[in-house]
């Protein structure tokens, strides 16, 4: 069985879903499941960190810089697919992708979109490809939580089947060891204001290490506010053990995981964090904002980590009570770990995904050829898929553009 997933890749970057396929693909092949990735990126190839790791692991791939308008994205995505066809298709988080769709479907080929987070880009999608036009619905619609999947099922009836798949984590040989005297916390994500709010956990930090003795704090990832962060530690940490670790590869999580007790969340909003799960794996305590999706399904307060209300007092007191409170890091690490085992290791999310292919793969239409048009027909641009949705200007737009322009032009040459 043949299967082709699209992905987003940019120089250094870091994120959950960009962890998530490198690691699913060689699972997927141990399954019997062969893996192609059509690689849309901005920037050096050598420095995508996901299509590196797809080329270290000798999976099928094709790589374009992203065009300039969706059309021309489409296109390239329509000829990939047309000259390897697969059995199933992922657009995953790709736009254009998801509106190829269209056409790949209509050949037989059952498409399968995924809702990575709890944020209105995924929403966006939402209603372009599970609620929209019935010839741009997918054939399948995967949940990364209980939450995202409980949301979608309360929208309405849609021919796309809804599962929730969650994300996998690898469970390591060993778990971290119980601090003796130093509590060690970290933070492993982006470096952004938007739903991770690291600012604001950077300051949740410093307090914390100035006000609970024998704790130290790690902030490792990369990102548009790493200048912000080196500037708040420069001004708050002086004197306390507070410091920004730099980015890591994602075959390195683990490692600095298994030397760390506590890892931080105190985001706004979260699909199903990945770097959450794979510390739980480890044994490290999760402490996390009490938020509405994917922290409740991992957390559970008192079992599997701790949630605070807010990013002052209450976390500055869950972090004294691991450090001061007799036999509670050890019944939260061996809770935490026990949980990922249980339902959320890398071999549990394969096998469903595997499962959910094969059922959409053998209730699929025969298999045809692609016809792609000459030119394409899209719904109007939804706005909060616009950020990557770039459509190519009409032609009076273009002559309007042009007026303007050469208006402006004799304007200045008269002056």
């Amino acid at each position: 069985m043949k299967v082709t997933f699209c992905a987003h890749d940019y120089p250094n970057f870091v994120g959950g879903p960009y962890a998530w396929l490198p690691r699913l693909l060689p699972s997927l092949k141990e399954r019997g499941i062969e893996s192609r990735v059509l690689f849309s990126i901005r920037g050096n190839e050598g420095e995508c960190q996901a299509v590196q790791r797809v080329k270290q692991g000798g999976f099928k791939h094709s790589v374009c810089q992203i065009p300039n308008y969706t059309d021309e994205h489409i296109d390239w995505i329509l000829n990939q697919v047309k000259n390897d066809p697969p059995d199933v298709f992922i657009p995953n988080l790709v736009v254009p992708a998801c509106y190829s769709s269209h056409w790949i479907k209509k050949a037989g080929i059952p498409t399968v979109g995924i809702m990575h987070s709890d944020d209105p880009f995924y929403y966006g999608i939402l209603d372009e490809f599970v609620f929209g036009q019935p010839n741009y619905q997918f054939s399948g619609f995967v949940a990364v939580s209980r939450f995202i999947e409980q949301t979608i099922l309360s929208k309405g009836n849609s021919t796309t089947q809804i599962k929730c798949i969650p994300y996998g984590a690898p469970v390591p040989p060993t778990r971290t060891k119980k601090p003796s005297d130093t509590l060690r916390m970290v933070y492993v994500g982006r470096l952004v204001e938007e739903q991770k709010q690291i600012s604001l956990l950077t300051k949740a930090f410093c307090r914390a290490v100035r006000e609970v003795p024998n704790t130290e704090a790690i902030i490792y990832g990369s990102g548009s506010k790493q200048k912000a962060v080196e500037k708040i530690i420069a001004q708050q940490a002086q004197e306390i053990p507070v410091t920004l670790g730099g980015r890591l590869n994602s075959d390195q999580v683990q490692k600095h995981l298994l030397e760390s007790h506590v890892i931080v969340l105190l985001s706004d909003y979260e699909g199903l964090p990945i770097a959450l799960m794979e510390a739980m794996a480890c044994g490290v305590v999760p402490v996390c904002l009490r938020i509405r999706s994917g922290i409740p399904e991992l957390v559970e307060d008192g079992v599997t980590g701790l949630l605070v209300d807010d990013r002052g007092d209450s976390f500055v007191a869950a972090i004294q009570r691991l450090q001061e409170e007799a036999g509670l890091w050890e019944k939260l690490s061996q809770g935490a770990r026990a949980k990922i085992e249980a339902h959320y290791s890398d071999t549990v999310a394969a096998d469903q995904w595997v499962d959910f292919l094969k059922e959409l793969h053998q209730c699929s239409d025969r298999k045809q050829s692609i016809k792609r048009p000459l030119f394409f027909s899209l719904p109007p641009v939804h706005p909060a898929l616009a950020v990557e949705d770039k459509r190519r200007p009409s032609l009076s737009d273009r002559v309007f553009q042009k007026a303007r322009y050469l208006t402006k032009k004799l304007k200045t040459s008269f002056r």
